[in-house]
């Protein structure tokens, strides 16, 4: 029986690491390439359309801003919600 619960905690931690890893990515200093492979529903041309934004409007203030990128829409912005982060300071404005 102590196997099987080392066993358990074992496969739990396997399973779990990939999300205690996974860190936020700030829409405002990651790169194109960084975008699209980090961003579910984000390939290189929508990364390309955030980082033009961004280069055109300033920082975004907000996550919620990003729903103003062409191709960026509610369902996108839900679905990476929880990694994403909006780092407003003034060394990027």
């Amino acid at each position: 029986m102590r196997f099987l619960r080392k066993l358990l905690l074992l496969a739990c931690l396997c399973l779990g690491a990939p999300v205690l890893l996974a860190g936020s990515i700030d829409i405002n200093t990651a790169d194109i390439e960084t975008l699209a492979a980090e961003l579910h529903g984000v390939g290189l041309k929508k990364a390309t359309e955030i980082v033009k934004y961004r280069e055109a409007n300033g920082v975004f203030n907000s996550v919620d801003e990003l729903t103003k990128v062409k191709g960026i829409g509610d369902i996108i912005l839900e679905k990476n919600r929880g990694r994403i982060v909006a780092d407003v300071n003034d060394d990027l404005e």
